[in-house]
């Protein structure tokens, strides 16, 4: 049996993505190794090399293209192999060309590492997250994907411009799908423990509703918005699973809405996010916040968008 190393991390899937996580990754000095793997093996090797040759500007570690082989000991699996999300395209216009990605994907991992956490990244990621749970059997603390971290980050952002105040004092989730259905949970939102309305008006501003509805939509369309300028959103969602690595490797146990089978009454048998204590065992308990009746319809939906989905992709 190998014995799992929490200072190694593995990454598959070499696109703009992996590579600007492999590059966070190094910058975070998390781990003291990193495997890169890629369909296209150059690609990885390349990478590897160019972010190796600013080692001598960071910390020592090592940083090389491998196989399958070479995870054996990797504590966190990152899967952000897939088919990107092009202009004009939905997250779950990806589905079905990147589970069968994951069918070839998946099995390779669970043949070499047994043990560590299967952080997924590739979209549409609730549904690749179930998927990957399907295909490798591993428990359900050790299986989740980014959900909405990043979605969060861009909520907290655009709130914090709004309110001319640090986004790292802001307390709000956008929670459910990673994608369309998503919803920004605007009941239990606050800044520092004042409630957001509230320190809304302390800043000036009156109309709730309209600045809701605006802040909601910009967090959404971010991602297009992204993707028509510049084709493609990497260093976003690559800062964001630096933030999931560190709270696995430091054992934090920080609230993040990672994208996690749910198991509730109301909600089950699919993955979404929803706030969740995260640390070396991967997801260690949900984190049950206060949503009002719409709020809570509107997850319920989110939830029923991705199984219809789910339900489409396992009959096909």
């Amino acid at each position: 049996m190998v014995e799992i190393n929490s200072r190694k991390a593995a990454i598959i899937g070499c696109g703009f993505v992996g590579s600007a996580s492999a590059f966070a990754l190094m910058e975070s000095h998390l781990f003291s190794e990193i495997v890169l793997i890629d369909a296209d093996r150059n690609r990885a090797e390349g990478e590897a090399l160019d972010i190796s040759h600013g080692l001598p500007f960071s910390k020592p570690m090592q940083i090389y293209a491998g196989s399958y082989e070479d995870i054996s000991d990797a504590a966190v699996v990152i899967v952000t192999a897939g088919a990107g999300q092009k202009p004009g395209e939905t997250r779950l216009d990806l589905v079905k060309k990147n589970v069968a990605i994951f069918k070839s994907i998946i099995p390779e991992i669970v043949k070499y590492n047994k043990d560590g956490i299967l952080l997924v990244v590739a979209n549409p990621v609730d549904i690749l997250t179930y998927v990957a749970k399907q295909l490798s059997g591993f428990p359900s603390n050790r299986v989740f994907g980014s959900g909405t971290v990043l979605d969060t980050a861009r909520l907290k952002y655009l709130l914090g411009e709004h309110l001319g105040v640090d986004s790292r004092s802001i307390h709000a989730f956008i929670i459910g799908e990673h994608g369309d259905s998503e919803i920004a949970a605007w009941s239990s939102a606050n800044v520092s423990g004042v409630p957001l309305h509230k320190f809304c008006e302390m800043r000036g501003h009156y109309q709730h509703q309209r600045a809701m509805r605006e802040i909601a939509d910009g967090v959404k369309n971010s991602a297009y918005e992204i993707i028509e300028k510049k084709k493609a959103t990497y260093y976003g969602i690559a800062m964001s699973v630096k933030r999931i690595c560190e709270a696995i490797v430091r054992d934090e146990k920080s609230v993040l809405p990672v994208s996690s089978i749910q198991t509730g009454e109301e909600i089950n048998g699919v993955a979404l996010s929803m706030p969740a204590i995260v640390g070396k065992h991967g997801v260690e308990g949900q984190v049950p916040i206060e949503l009002n009746d719409k709020e809570k319809a509107a997850l319920k939906q989110s939830a029923d968008t991705l199984k219809s989905v789910i339900g489409d992709v396992l009959n096909d």
